[in-house]
Parts: structure tokens; C-alpha cells; sequence
């Protein structure tokens, strides 16, 4: 019982540790979007998704160097991208000083190429179980080798949506603000701000792993909903916060951003830190259309009358409940729908 209580205590100072971070990466990443006169949409789906995805990042690194389980690491991203893509623009629109808003960039730009970076990421998982196959003996698995070279397809697609949103800079840059700024100043306090959330992000994770430990937990499980839940926070704080100001593009821009850069850069960059590595097709496939599905839920809901709202943010609530109960019934052995699911975490 003290054990369970310790690492709640570190859960809270964890989450308070990740407040203050994501505070200052909110204050300094809005300040430099002013300065160099970025575009809404630019300053949510790159400056601050980049910096908020930062635990992300470590997480898959971490993983896959230290810890020899790659799998956990895209469990971790799997799962955040679906909290990212359902509950954080759910508790926008339910904080949001008014209507959370959307746009036609968002809904036609933004969205649309998030969806292309799931099937970008689910055609390069598919290459290394056709063309690197791995023998999985009396398994029934479909798995392959991930290699360095496979790991640079997602990446070039995120150097792409780079390339657009310059472009989009370029062509329609902000107005020009009135506010004096140091970007030398505010630039060391992103840098901060991303070692204050990484030190809350790693007291998060680390309580989420010993507590599985103690109930018995699957590493599958705590992977896809703890590790996910607390990597997400940082992205979670700063669209509500954007979200209060009324400031919803931005808000969804970076949800939006932040699973861009976590599915094609902080997948691709554990491979890319150890070396090649193998894919369980098997739980990734499935894994991936859930994903697709959240994916389509979030569009829909941005579409209509191109806001979202209280109605539709329950809805992606109740959707996000039904896919975190159904993976812990695979998981836990209840259901048997992905035999793959079962046979990785037994």
C-alpha cells in the first residue's frame, strides 16, 4: 500500500512539473511565433506541437536503446496520438471561453495530411513484414525488420509538410507585433521548458511503470493508456489553455501538429538510435485502425458547421472510453479479437 502511495505522490508532482513546463513553453513558443510573425496555424502544428511532442520523442529513444522494447515505445505513441486526436480536442471544446472554432486549413490542410502520415507510417510497417520478413515460429505473427533505411520514408514525408508550412509562412506571414522581444531570451526559455517537461514527463512515466508492476498490469496496456496519457499532458495543457483564450485553431492546430511529428519522427527516431528493429504487424495493423478511426472522428466533428461542440466533445469522449475498455479486454485476455494483441503481452 505505501509502494501504491509513493508512486501516486510522484504521479502529482509529475503532473505539476509538466504544468509548469508546459507554461513556459506556451509563454516562449507564442512570443517567438510573434517575433518571426508566424501564421496561427504554423505557431500550433510546429512550434509548440514540435516542443509539446518532445516526451514523445524520448519516449520511443528511451525504449528502444535502454530498454530493448520498441513495441512499448509505439505503444506509448499509438496511444497518445488517440488521446491526442480525442480527448484533448473534447476538453477544448468543453473549456473553451465560447465555440471551439475550426477553419478550412485546418479541416482540408491540417487533417488531411495527418491522415496521409497514419497510412505513410502503416505503409512503412507493412514494407518491413513484406520485404524483411521475420519467422516467427508456430506464432502466427506477421512480423518484419524495421531498418534505418524504411525509418527514412516517414521522415522525408514530415520534411514535406516542413516544406508546406513554410510556404504557407512565406505567402501569408502574421502582422507585425507591437511587443518588444528577445528571441535570444525567449529561445533558451523554450529550451527550458522542454527539460522541465521531460523531468515531469519522466516522473509520470516511471510511477505508470512501477504501478503496473504492482496490479499485474500488461506492458501493452500501460504503454497504449499510462505511458500515452502522460506524454501527452504537455499537449493536453497547452490547446486548453489556447482553447480558454478562444483561441481554437491554434488549439487544434497543435494536436494536429503534435501527432504529425509523433508518427513520422518520434517513431522513425528510435530506429534510427538502435538500429533496425522488429514490427509486430500483427498488433500494429489493428493498432493503426483504431487510430484511423479516431482520425475520421475528429474530422467530422471539425467539419460540421466548422466548430466543434459540446455534443460532439462528448461523443469523442465516449469514443476515446470505448477503444481504452476494448484494449484492456484484449490485453487482459476477456475478448480475443487480436490474437496478436494477446500472444505479445502473455
Amino acid at each position: 500500500m505505501l509502494d501504491v502511495l509513493a508512486w501516486v505522490a510522484l504521479a502529482a508532482i509529475g503532473t505539476a512539473v509538466v504544468w509548469k513546463g508546459s507554461g513556459l513553453l506556451e509563454s516562449s513558443s507564442g512570443k517567438l511565433s510573434a517575433h518571426y510573425r508566424l501564421p496561427p496555424v504554423v505557431h500550433g502544428s510546429i512550434v509548440v506541437a514540435v516542443g509539446s511532442s518532445f516526451p514523445e520523442l524520448s519516449t520511443t529513444v528511451l525504449s528502444a536503446l535502454i530498454h530493448g522494447e520498441f513495441e512499448l515505445g509505439i505503444a506509448a505513441i499509438v496511444g497518445s496520438a488517440i488521446f491526442n486526436i480525442l480527448v484533448i480536442p473534447a476538453l477544448c471544446g468543453l473549456f473553451s471561453a465560447n465555440r471551439l472554432e475550426s477553419n478550412r486549413e485546418l479541416v482540408y490542410k491540417e487533417s488531411q495530411f495527418y491522415m496521409v502520415s497514419v497510412a505513410v507510417l502503416l505503409i512503412t510497417f507493412a514494407m518491413a513484414a513484406i520485404y524483411n520478413p521475420v519467422a516467427q515460429e508456430a506464432s502466427g505473427l506477421i512480423t518484419g525488420e524495421l531498418t534505418r533505411a524504411l525509418s527514412l520514408i516517414p521522415i522525408a514525408f514530415y520534411l514535406l509538410y516542413v516544406l508546406i508550412q513554410y510556404l504557407e509562412t512565406r505567402e501569408h506571414p502574421a502582422e507585425k507585433t507591437e511587443e518588444t522581444i528577445r528571441p535570444l531570451r525567449e529561445w533558451m526559455i523554450f529550451a527550458v521548458s522542454l527539460l522541465v517537461i521531460v523531468a515531469g514527463v519522466e516522473g509520470l512515466v516511471r510511477s505508470a511503470i512501477n504501478l503496473g508492476e504492482i496490479f499485474e498490469t500488461p506492458s501493452f496496456l500501460w504503454g497504449f493508456t499510462m505511458v500515452a496519457a502522460g506524454t501527452s499532458l504537455p499537449d493536453a495543457f497547452v490547446s486548453i489553455r489556447a482553447a480558454r483564450k478562444n483561441e481554437g485553431v491554434t488549439a487544434l492546430a497543435n494536436v494536429l501538429g503534435s501527432n504529425v511529428f509523433d508518427l513520422l519522427i518520434a517513431i522513425p527516431a528510435g530506429v534510427l538510435v538502435a538500429g533496425a528493429t522488429v514490427i509486430n504487424f500483427s498488433v500494429a495493423a489493428p493498432m493503426m485502425g483504431l487510430l484511423t478511426v479516431a482520425t475520421v472522428a475528429l474530422f467530422v466533428a471539425m467539419r460540421t458547421g466548422m466548430l466543434i461542440s459540446r455534443r460532439e466533445s462528448v461523443a469523442l469522449l465516449a469514443l476515446y472510453a470505448v477503444m481504452v475498455t476494448w484494449v484492456t479486454l484484449e490485453s487482459l485476455g476477456i475478448t480475443s479479437v487480436l490474437s496478436g494483441l494477446l500472444q505479445t503481452v502473455e
